[in-house]
């Protein structure tokens, strides 16, 4: 059995166990993503918080061995592909840049969609799944190959699956592969102004 992350992960504060179990594991078994266990976690996403309730966020997904699945896998670049290739879904994260209501822009949308990314991933790991969200792929072909209009931004994708043995990995993928740490909580919060250490 995997052990959770909170077995090892000590946070500063009291918080509920789901937030420091969730993490980014490489290791993943190939299982497909069953479509009713992928809509539950769209679906903590589709509630997450957005500026005036915009909503900006948009998903485009893949399951494994359906017809879009090679097409996705190629959009990552050669290191997260190694990998993600044993995951059983790969979800794009989009967001509208400007508000449908007004065509002005928003400032927030990758925030919004951010939030919408935490939901997902919180989602999956509460369902005995894990979603690692990656930057690493041709942005300017995922465009073209996802369909994304001119006010629409790719923000990443993200790989879906049940988790492995990281012992099963190759040695310089297995390195990765144990929980991190966060920085201290006294290092990222503070009243009143950013200190000038910070800088």
């Amino acid at each position: 059995m995997i052990p959770k992350a909170s077995e090892t992960r000590r946070p500063d504060h009291p918080v509920d166990a789901l937030f420091v179990d969730r993490r980014s594991p490489r290791a993943l078994t190939g299982e497909p993503v069953p479509e009713d266990a992928l809509a539950t976690m769209l679906e903590a996403a589709r509630w997450a918080p957005s500026s005036y309730n915009a909503q900006p966020w948009r998903f485009v997904y893949a399951l494994r061995g359906d017809p879009h699945w090679g097409a996705f896998l190629e959009l990552l670049d050669e290191g997260n592909r190694a990998w993600a290739r044993d995951a059983g879904a790969l979800v794009a994260f989009v967001s509208r840049t400007t508000f449908a209501r007004n065509g002005r822009p928003s400032r927030t949308h990758s925030f919004d969609a951010g939030a919408a990314w935490m939901s997902f991933a919180l989602q999956a790991t509460s369902l005995g799944w894990a979603a690692h969200g990656m930057e690493g792929l041709d942005y300017e072909r995922a465009r073209s190959v996802l369909a994304v209009p001119e006010h629409y931004r790719v923000e990443m994708i993200a790989a879906v699956g049940r988790p492995r043995d990281p012992r099963e990995l190759d040695p310089e993928t297995r390195r990765a592969e144990t929980p991190t740490g966060r920085k201290p909580l006294a290092d990222l919060a503070s009243a009143g102004r950013l200190p000038a250490a910070w800088s």
